[in-house]
């Protein structure tokens, strides 16, 4: 696995990474070849590590189109039913692709929860913040940032949650 924790001439800097270095956080850079559909078990089949530490970030938004983030494992699902349920709302569901890109200011595969266009609520899996280190879109397509899982509730002040649904 190719490890890049200075700033290389092939990964241009994105908002995501801007809103990194100046927290002063540390992280590794992965960029990948994007494949269409992929998804993280592309990004992980490539990277060579375990789906599972591979975090999407998923722009939602409840019953009022009030938008939120999750941030969810690889290789499982969100319950809607179980989120809404957590968060206190009467339901969510995905935004359509071109509503969650004006949300975040980022490409649908390349969204980051760091640097987002619109300041939204951010909820993660609680299983993600007991993992040694994780994986997360860096703002762009085909690129992602190695970080400690705890950046997502220190910098996002995300809330965790339990909405897993596996598989």
């Amino acid at each position: 696995m190719k490890k890049n924790t200075s700033k290389s001439p092939h990964v241009s800097e994105t908002p995501a990474t801007q809103f990194l270095r100046r927290a002063g956080v540390s992280f590794s850079e992965h960029p990948y070849d994007y494949v269409d559909h992929g998804g993280t078990a592309e990004s992980a089949r490539q990277l060579g590590v375990d789906e599972h530490q591979v975090v999407k970030t998923l722009v939602m938004q409840d019953e009022r189109a009030q938008p939120l983030v999750v941030l969810m494992h690889g290789d499982a699902s969100v319950s809607t039913k179980n989120l809404a349920r957590a968060i206190g709302a009467k339901s969510v569901e995905p935004c359509k692709p071109e509503v969650a890109q004006r949300h975040s200011g980022y490409q649908v595969g390349g969204t980051s929860p760091f640097g987002l266009r619109k300041t939204m609520p951010v909820y993660v899996e609680a299983s993600v913040l007991a993992l040694p280190r994780i994986l997360i879109n860096g703002g762009r397509r085909g690129y992602l940032v190695g970080l400690a899982p705890a950046v997502l509730s220190e910098q996002l002040g995300a809330r965790p949650v339990n909405c897993a649904l596996s598989g």
